[in-house]
C-alpha cells in the first residue's frame, strides 16, 4: 500500500520567544524523527508565535525570526520539516518554510489574508501568489496556511487538481465555542470535494485575549475524520495516510478530469524533493505508530472551562507572574474565577482577598471561606468599613443634602480595587478580575473598582453560562467544590442594603438572549423583539450596551470564548450618536 507518514506537532509557541520556540520545535523534531516520518509539520507562525501584531513592524524582529529559521534548518536531515515563519523579500509574508537536508528548499506564502474579527493580516503581510506542489518519490502534496483552505476555490482546489494527494494546512486558528466542530465540517467538505486528504494542524495555547485550542485532525478523501489531536494541550500525532485510496477515488470521478483540463495544471509549479529517509533502501520497515485515542467533543461547559484554564495559565506564565489574587465576594463570578485560577496555576499560587463592607452578608462570608477550603487556597480578610467611613467623612461637606446613590456603592468597589492593586504591587501578584460578559455588556461594573486588575478571566462568558459551568464543575468533581448556596442564592453586589442584581437589570436569561442577538448577531431592535422579548426591556438593554463602550475600552484583556467578543472582535466608537 502506498502511504505517507506525517507527524503533526501541535505546539504552544510564545510570541517573541525565539529561543524558547526554536528549542521546542527542535525537541519535537527529534521526538517525531524516531517514527521515520516523511514530513514533520508545525503550526502557522510557530517560530514567532501568533499573532505577533506590531512586532512585525520592527525590522529586528523579522531578522531574529529568520535567524531562528536558520537554527531549525541546521538540524533537519533526511526528512521534510514544514514550519510557519515570517518570510522577508521585498515585503514580508506569512509563510511556511519547507526544509530538507539542512536547506529551505521552498517557501510558501499565504494567499488569503484574513482581515475580520480578531484578524488584521492585511496590516502586516503581502499576499502570496504561488500554489506549488511538492513531490517526494511517488507522492505529491500541497502546503497552504489557515485561511487559504477556508476559500472553496482557493489553493487547496488548485493543488489537488495539479496532482497533490494530500494537503498540509498549518493554522493558528483561535478558539470560540464549538469552532473545532465547525472546522471539521468545513474541511470534510473541502476534502471530499477535491478527492484529497487534508492534514489540518492547529496551534495550541493562550495569547492575550485569544486561546488556540489545538484540535488538529486528518480528514480523508471521503470527508471522514480519521484521527484527531487533543484539545487545549500540546500533542504530537503521527499518522500514515493511505494514498492508494486517493487514486481509486479519482479514477471514478470524470468531473475531476474536466476540471483538470480547465485548470491547465501543467502550469502549476512542481518541486521535487530528493528521497527522504523513509523511502531509502536501508530502512527495512518503519516503527509501529503510537496508539492514538479518538477525542470526542467536550460538553460545552467543559470545553469553555478548559479554554479558560489554558488562557489563564498561559497569560500568567508567559508574562512572568507566579501567583494571582482575586477579590472574593461570596458570589458566583468570583467563585468561578478562583476555581479556574486554582486549576490553571495551582492552589498554592492563588490568594483570595475578602473585603467585607457594612453590607456584606453573613452568608457571603461563610461562602468565601467554604470555597477557599474546598479549593485549598488562601484567604486574606481586609475589612473596608473604616476606609469607607473615612471616604464618606471626607466627602460629606460637598455631598451634604444629596441622596445616597450609586456614588456610595462605587466608592466601596473602588476601595476594593485599591486594596487588590496594593497586594499586586507589594507581592507581584496578578489581579484577576471577576466581571462576566453580561455585566460588561451593560456597564454593571465599576471603573477603577471591580474592573481594576490585570486579566479579566470571564469577560466573554455570559452569566447564564457561568451558572452552567459551575454546576458542571461540581458534577465533574463529585462534590460541591463551589458551595451549593453560591449557585442557588440571588446574585447581588452587596453594596447597599438588600441589594439584588434584578433591582437594576432584567433577568439574566432575558439579558443574555438580547446580548447574543444584538452584540454577536447584529440583529435590529425589531428582530430582537420577535424573539419574545418585551420592547421596552430590549430598548433599555440596547441603550445600556451602547452607553457602556467607554467602560469596556478601559477594562483588562480577557479570554475570547464566544464568536464575537468585546474588544478585538467588536470595535464600536465611544463617541457615537447612532441608535438602533
Amino acid at each position: 500500500m502506498k502511504t505517507a507518514r506525517i507527524a503533526l506537532c501541535q505546539i504552544n509557541s510564545t510570541v517573541g520567544d525565539f529561543d524558547g520556540n526554536v528549542k521546542k520545535i527542535i525537541q519535537f523534531i527529534k521526538h517525531a524523527s524516531k517514527y521515520i516520518p516523511d514530513v514533520i509539520v508545525f503550526p502557522e507562525l510557530a517560530v514567532t508565535g501568533y499573532p505577533p501584531e506590531d512586532l512585525l513592524l520592527k525590522p529586528q524582529f523579522i531578522d531574529d525570526n529568520l535567524d531562528a529559521v536558520r537554527k531549525i534548518k541546521a538540524i533537519v536531515n533526511d526528512f521534510v520539516v514544514i514550519v510557519g515563519f515570517v518570510d522577508k523579500r521585498d515585503d514580508i509574508y506569512n509563510a511556511a518554510a519547507i526544509m530538507h537536508e539542512k536547506e529551505v528548499i521552498d517557501v510558501y506564502h499565504k494567499i488569503h489574508l484574513p482581515n475580520y474579527g480578531v484578524f488584521d493580516e492585511h496590516r502586516y503581510f503581502r499576499a502570496g501568489i504561488r500554489c506549488p506542489i511538492y513531490q517526494i518519490n511517488n507522492m505529491s502534496f500541497g502546503v497552504n496556511i489557515c485561511e487559504d483552505i477556508w476559500c472553496p476555490e482557493g489553493p487547496t482546489t488548485i493543488q489537488a487538481l495539479a496532482g497533490a494527494e494530500f494537503i498540509i494546512n498549518i493554522n493558528a486558528s483561535p478558539y470560540h465555542l464549538r469552532k473545532s466542530c465547525f472546522r471539521e465540517k468545513m474541511l470534510s467538505t473541502r476534502a471530499s470535494d477535491n478527492s484529497v486528504i487534508v492534514v489540518h494542524l492547529n496551534a495550541v495555547g493562550g495569547q492575550d485575549e485569544l486561546v488556540f485550542d489545538g484540535s488538529s485532525f486528518v480528514v480523508n478523501q471521503a470527508g471522514e475524520v480519521t484521527v484527531n489531536a487533543k484539545q487545549f494541550e500540546e500533542d504530537m500525532v503521527v499518522v500514515d495516510l493511505n494514498l492508494d485510496a486517493i487514486f481509486m477515488q479519482r479514477l471514478h470521478d470524470p468531473r475531476r478530469r474536466q476540471q483538470v483540463i480547465a485548470l491547465k495544471t501543467d502550469a502549476i509549479e512542481k518541486i521535487t524533493i530528493s528521497s527522504v529517509r523513509s523511502q531509502k533502501a536501508d530502512v527495512p520497515s518503519k516503527p509501529v505508530l503510537p496508539h492514538i485515542d479518538h477525542y470526542s467533543p467536550f460538553p460545552i461547559e467543559e470545553e469553555v472551562y478548559n479554554a479558560l484554564v489554558l488562557g489563564v495559565g498561559d497569560y500568567v506564565s508567559k508574562n512572568g507572574f507566579k501567583k494571582v489574587c482575586i477579590g472574593l465576594s461570596g458570589g458566583i463570578d468570583s467563585a468561578l474565577v478562583a476555581t479556574i485560577a486554582a486549576d490553571a496555576v495551582g492552589t498554592n499560587n492563588v490568594a483570595g482577598i475578602f473585603m467585607p463592607s457594612p453590607y456584606t452578608s453573613k452568608e457571603g462570608k461563610e461562602d468565601v471561606y467554604e470555597l477557599s477550603k474546598n479549593l485549598g487556597t488562601r484567604v486574606i480578610e481586609v475589612p473596608i468599613k473604616l476606609l469607607f467611613e473615612t471616604y464618606l467623612e471626607t466627602l460629606k461637606f460637598e455631598f451634604e443634602g444629596l441622596p445616597i446613590d450609586a456614588t456610595e456603592e462605587n466608592l466601596q468597589a473602588r476601595i476594593r480595587g485599591n486594596i487588590l492593586t496594593a497586594f499586586s504591587n507589594k507581592f507581584g501578584w496578578l489581579v484577576l478580575t471577576t466581571g462576566n460578559k453580561s455585566e460588561m455588556s451593560v456597564g454593571y461594573t465599576t471603573l477603577y473598582g471591580d474592573m481594576a486588575g490585570g486579566f479579566a478571566v470571564i469577560k466573554d462568558v455570559p452569566k447564564t453560562l457561568v451558572y452552567k459551568i459551575c454546576a458542571w464543575k461540581n458534577q465533574k468533581e463529585g462534590r460541591a467544590v463551589i458551595p451549593e448556596r453560591i449557585l442557588s442564592k440571588e446574585p447581588s453586589a452587596e453594596l447597599r442594603p438588600e441589594q439584588k442584581d434584578i433591582d437594576d437589570l432584567p433577568p439574566y436569561e432575558v439579558l443574555d438572549t438580547v446580548l447574543k442577538a444584538y452584540v454577536e448577531e447584529d440583529k435590529s431592535l425589531e428582530e430582537i423583539i420577535t424573539l419574545g422579548c418585551e420592547e421596552e426591556c430590549v430598548k433599555k438593554i440596547v441603550r445600556m450596551i451602547d452607553a457602556s463602550e467607554y467602560k469596556r475600552r478601559q477594562s483588562p484583556p480577557g479570554i475570547k470564548i464566544t464568536p464575537r467578543a468585546f474588544g478585538r472582535d467588536r470595535r464600536f466608537p465611544i463617541t457615537n450618536s447612532y441608535r438602533s
